[in-house]
């Protein structure tokens, strides 16, 4: 299969790589200008938990290709579009004009409904998901970041065989495929857990900082707890999904606590994003705390962080 990986950010990255070690055809798109910048290849720091419970490491520099223009009638099959909630309605309309005949997997962060976050795109042409894999570029350039055995996807409507096809592409690649119902209330749960967590990792100066410090991670897991009613105004059933942020939070803190602490992938998981200045995170927390504020919610934990995820003037 013909892919296209849009942006060559974290997640298009690793998955990229994933996709390509599995025989696909991958290229990258990226700005005017981004390809000299970025140079022919990345250096990968991995752990690939697909196959064993600590992971492989996977250590290379991985030659990539990049395209700075995307013409209507490519031949790509299949389009990754996984970038910041805040950029998506941009990549969307970017992409409605030159979708052609692919399937585009939006796979990330969505905090408006799902039909108005990709604005034009074609939804019959729409596959729905969301990446188990994180990490960051370090200042020395190189990617550290694991992937996860699973891969999440959902439907808004009915499951069609763009969808089929799509995860069938992640099957073959190794990762087993894990199904939500009502992917919009899935999505939005995920959101205010995001916003939950980077309000206080914000606070300490990024989500590395919270890793293995059990009182912050209940602050953050409190943090999210005081979003149910904003979920609840948004919509969702709370009988679903949301366990982890309504069972005691002494006890969920000490769990991630410990897990970010003593084991490699879930600490990964959190000190690989250690750029104080990342932009997604301040965007998840002003967007949360905004429809709070319209809604009528209070977010008094949330609220407090906001000097540190607030616009600057």
């Amino acid at each position: 299969m013909k892919i296209l990986m849009f942006g060559r950010g974290v997640i298009a990255t690793v998955y990229g790589w994933a996709l390509e070690r599995a025989g696909h055809d991958v290229e990258f798109y990226v700005r005017p200008g981004r390809a000299a910048e970025y140079g022919p290849t990345v250096d990968l720091d991995l752990i690939d938990l697909r196959r064993r419970l600590r992971g492989r490491p996977v250590r290379e520099e991985w030659p990539v290709r990049f395209r700075e223009e995307l013409a209507p009638d490519h031949d790509f099959d299949l389009i990754v579009l996984s970038v910041g909630h805040h950029r998506l309605a941009e990549a969307a309309a970017f992409l409605a004009p030159r979708v052609g005949k692919a399937t585009v997997l939006v796979s990330g962060n969505v905090w408006t409904e799902p039909a108005d976050a990709v604005g034009a795109l074609p939804l019959a042409q729409v596959a729905w998901g969301f990446p188990m894999a994180g990490g960051g570029f370090g200042e020395d350039g190189v990617l550290r970041g694991m992937l996860m055995p699973l891969i999440v996807f959902g439907t808004i409507g009915g499951l069609t065989d763009r969808e089929q096809a799509v995860r069938q592409v992640f099957r073959e690649a190794g990762f087993r495929i894990k199904e939500v119902p009502r992917l919009r209330d899935w999505l939005l749960i995920h959101f205010v857990s995001d916003a939950g967590i980077h309000s206080q990792g914000l606070r300490l100066g990024s989500l590395a900082d919270l890793a293995g410090r059990r009182h912050d991670l209940r602050e953050a897991i409190l943090a999210g707890r005081e979003l149910l009613p904003l979920l609840e105004a948004r919509g969702v059933d709370l009988r679903r999904g949301t366990l982890f942020l309504r069972a005691p939070a002494w006890l969920t803190a000490s769990v991630f606590a410990l897990l970010t602490a003593r084991f490699p992938p879930a600490r990964l998981s959190f000190t690989a994003h250690s750029d104080p200045h990342a932009v997604e995170p301040r965007e998840i927390c002003r967007d949360t705390l905004a429809e709070a504020r319209r809604l009528g919610v209070p977010a008094p934990r949330l609220a407090a962080a906001e000097p540190y995820f607030a616009a600057q003037a």
